[in-house]
């Protein structure tokens, strides 16, 4: 498996559930290393969450968490060109609707790791995703309430969490704006940080979750 998709994994759990979450990491982490095709995977993750619904909020993000590791570890295995196949190309149609905005994140910070560079908010929305170019505006739809709200990186958690519980219910990026805006502002929180970033927070267990998810995945 991926170091930083193992980080995430277990950084993500621990917080979510506490040590409870042993079992269902090693469940996790035998789908991820396993040899089966990604479709396979995509199965055994979604069986898994299944026989422990408890975990369920983060599904999706670890569907996000399988796509990175296979674009990390499996595909060297495959033919060459399997990212133009007509197979790969059936996968990404069948899976269209299946995980999160939090990939592009992931993906974004696993460029900085090659270039060796600090993750920051402007680099994401302007340099990677390209926002304020017109060929990629439905970019800019999905992630307009982060782009509309760049000035939060001077302020604190407080006023993040308070932009965040008054979004409109109709934003894309309403489930997962205060994660990402945290990390974004603090890309590695002290347990202080972490405490006053949950007191803040409509939904702790999730967005603790996934907010560790991410730092995990930049350690």
């Amino acid at each position: 498996m991926d170091k930083q998709v193992e980080n995430a994994i277990a950084a993500s759990l621990k917080q979510f559930n506490g040590d409870a979450s042993t079992e269902f990491k090693n469940i996790i982490t035998g789908v991820f290393e396993g040899d089966n095709d990604f479709m396979s995977k995509v199965e055994a993750l979604d069986n898994a969450f299944d026989d422990a619904p408890q975990f369920d909020p983060l599904r999706e993000v670890f569907f996000d968490l399988l796509m990175v590791n296979f674009f990390a570890e499996d595909v060297d295995k495959l033919e060459e060109d399997y990212l133009e196949s007509k197979e790969w190309e059936e996968i990404e149609e069948e899976t269209i609707d299946r995980g999160s905005e939090l990939l592009n994140v992931l993906l974004y910070i696993r460029e900085c790791k090659d270039e060796d560079i600090k993750p920051e908010l402007e680099d994401f929305l302007k340099e990677f995703l390209l926002v304020d170019e017109d060929e990629f505006q439905d970019e800019y739809r999905i992630y307009e309430d982060i782009i509309a709200h760049q000035i939060l990186m001077e302020s604190n958690y407080s006023e993040i969490g308070r932009v965040a519980k008054n979004l409109d219910d109709s934003s894309e990026i309403k489930d997962f704006f205060y994660p990402i805006m945290g990390f974004f502002y603090q890309n590695n929180p002290s347990e202080e940080d972490m405490s006053e970033y949950l007191k803040h927070s409509e939904d702790p267990e999730f967005d603790g979750a996934v907010y560790k998810l991410v730092v995990g995945f930049n350690q």
